[in-house]
């Protein structure tokens, strides 16, 4: 076991002890803040936040990645965790400053230590222990998806338990959320994540070329470009349609795209990186596939729920989040699915959907 590890260890042990001491001392005392940092480094973006455990975020900050990696075309590992080691001084800092907040005053220091990019998480986790050794702070490592799934109960008050559907570029995730840290799981993508197919897509097309498209993450270029395709033009049939559960699988979908791009090139004689006369049309095939997937799942879901009394039908609540539940297309449809099945619909704001050190530092507040 390296040094990191090991005082990783030590820091959770000793952390979770002086957490729940404090919250032991305040039970029928009058009560204070507990301030909490969160450090989110698990992908391509770095973020800070200083939340109580009431909910305020007192300062935020987050640095992103994406011109970089739209230009490389992708995320490179190494690309990500030389970024985060170049900005994560100056993004905690900004987040405690706008806070008002100084180190000594936190109660515990929070970050993602899974799942994630190796590399870019090891740069979130030596920097936040690096603080507690200093400042002898309690250690809370966090878990990402579960981060993500509990956002929305800083936005709306909702109450355990609620079906949950985390859409991302590494995760497709449909559970339940029965508290802070429990959950049934109920399915996942058994390949890659719809963000992960969209991305790839998307540069299968070119579209960083597109005029439309400059800067644009290749999820976000698809979803501009279908707003003005013909999804009719192009049929992608839904996969998994005879498995009789709640997993996902995009790579076989991904595949179909692919052909049908190469069909498209041969006909119109252009070779590959350039852009198709059809390009919208193919995108809005594309995402209206990977909608009805997705929502064919997740009425499964919703079904299956019900029908084994694990959410009652008089208060059952869907919530969304994910950053490819930025998408407004996905999430219309879910709305819609939420509606026709009389569950109530939450989703948070598209910049609590995308990764946020906002969510890390919240997810434990919730523990009171």
């Amino acid at each position: 076991m390296n040094s990191v590890a090991k005082s990783l260890l030590k820091s959770v042990r000793d952390g979770r002890a002086a957490w729940l001491r404090s919250s032991s001392v305040l039970s029928g005392k009058q009560r204070f803040r507990r301030l909490v940092l969160g450090i989110e480094t698990s992908c391509d973006d770095t973020g800070a936040a200083v939340v109580d455990d009431a909910g305020s975020v007192l300062g935020e900050a987050l640095h992103c990645q994406k011109e970089v990696h739209v230009q490389a075309g992708g995320i490179i590992p190494v690309v990500a965790q030389q970024l985060h080691r170049e900005n994560i001084e100056r993004v905690v800092t900004e987040a405690l400053g706008v806070s008002g907040v100084s180190v000594p005053e936190l109660a515990a220091i929070a970050t993602t230590v899974k799942p994630g990019l190796a590399l870019s998480l090891e740069v979130g986790l030596q920097y936040s222990l690096n603080l507690v050794n200093k400042y002898q702070k309690p250690f809370i490592p966090i878990h990402h998806m579960e981060a993500h799934a509990l956002t929305v109960r800083l936005i709306h008050h909702v109450e355990f338990p609620f079906l949950v559907l985390l859409l991302s570029g590494g995760h497709c995730i449909l559970a339940v959320a029965q508290g802070v840290s429990d959950f049934l799981l109920l399915g996942q993508s058994i390949d890659i994540a719809p963000g992960d197919m969209l991305d790839k897509v998307a540069r299968r097309l070119s579209l960083r070329k597109h005029p439309e498209c400059h800067g644009m993450a290749g999820g976000k270029a698809i979803e501009h470009l279908a707003q003005t395709g013909n999804q009719q033009q192009h049929k992608f049939r839904p996969p998994l349609q005879h498995y009789r559960n709640c997993d996902f699988s995009f790579a076989g979908l991904q595949s179909l795209v692919n052909k049908a791009i190469i069909q498209k090139e041969k006909e119109e004689g252009i070779q590959e990186g350039e852009i198709l006369s059809c390009v919208k049309d193919i995108a809005a095939a594309v995402q209206h596939a990977v909608a009805v997937h997705i929502i064919q799942r997740t009425y499964r879901a919703m079904l299956f729920c019900i029908k084994n009394s694990i959410l009652s039908s008089n208060n059952a609540t869907l919530v969304v989040s994910g950053g490819v539940a930025s998408n407004q297309y996905i999430r219309k449809g879910l709305q819609t699915l939420a509606d026709t099945n009389d569950f109530a619909f939450l989703c948070p704001p598209p910049r609590l959907c995308t990764d946020n050190g906002v969510m890390i530092a919240w997810h434990w507040g919730q523990w009171k």
